[in-house]
């Protein structure tokens, strides 16, 4: 099992001692435009819904939902990609916004069932029923979906190579480490995997932010990853493209 972090103490004054991959190779994006041009991308995202621009909770300042939506989007609606996975369905609006999104591709989400979420890891964001399980996308008439029920512990896409992925299952590292670890195996280059979660400043609020960020600096540590990670500010989203083999790709 992987060793969880310590609170930050006296020891280590910044995030950076405790995340040396991490300092090294996330990057701060400004606005979208700049993510735009960062990446290549030339279409605008199609964002619906009043629930992008809702403030229910003190972690959606700063538009952190519609920042989240952003680049979400973005990555699904350039590329034309065909395959597309996310970790985590829950109630199935990031489902229908990537969907929407990518209209010529396939969304594999995977969501694990109410029964089964005792084994399910520590931090996960919300247990919702089988029927609440991907609602909102199927009351959007969306036919582009493939609904999974499974605990990813013990899950591995059998499709590819996966052209978007996005981890928003269990927040633990160890679940977060795993779930990238098979995705990245059935990847291509060029191909784009995003966490949700992911924030260099939050960490040291949201405790569950630092789990994320722990599962990410181990698979630098191990190799697995070997580029820059893009993080568009005020989002929780680190956006990361497996780099391709004659350019020079972030």
């Amino acid at each position: 099992m992987l060793r969880r972090l310590l609170p930050f103490g006296p020891k280590s004054h910044h995030w950076q001692d405790r995340f040396p991959n991490l300092a090294a190779n996330v990057l701060e994006v400004r606005s979208l435009e700049h993510m735009r041009k960062a990446m290549g991308w030339t279409r605008d995202p199609i964002l619906e819904g009043e629930h992008l621009n809702a403030f229910q909770y003190l972690e959606d300042l700063n538009d952190r939902r519609i920042c989240d939506a952003e680049v979400l989007g973005a990555a699904c609606c350039n590329g034309d990609p065909k395959i597309l996975l996310e970790i985590g369905t829950s109630h199935g609006r990031t489902t229908a916004l990537m969907a929407q999104n990518a209209p010529g591709g396939i969304v594999h989400t995977v969501n694990i069932l109410p029964e089964e979420i005792a084994e399910g890891g520590k931090n996960v964001t919300f247990a919702p029923s089988r029927d609440e399980i991907g609602k909102y996308y199927r009351e959007k008439g969306l036919t582009n979906v493939r609904q999974i029920f499974a605990n990813t512990k013990n899950w591995e896409p059998d499709f590819g190579p996966i052209d978007i992925a996005f981890v928003d299952g269990c927040h633990d590292a160890d679940f977060v480490y795993n779930d990238t670890r098979k995705i990245l195996k059935q990847c291509r280059p060029g191909s784009i995997v995003m966490w949700h979660d992911f924030n260099t400043e939050l960490m040291r609020v949201y405790p569950w932010m630092r789990d994320v960020m722990t599962g990410v600096e181990r698979l630098f540590a191990d190799g697995l990853l070997r580029g820059r990670i893009l993080h568009l500010q005020d989002s929780w989203i680190g956006l990361y493209q497996v780099p391709k083999l004659s350019t020079r790709v972030l």
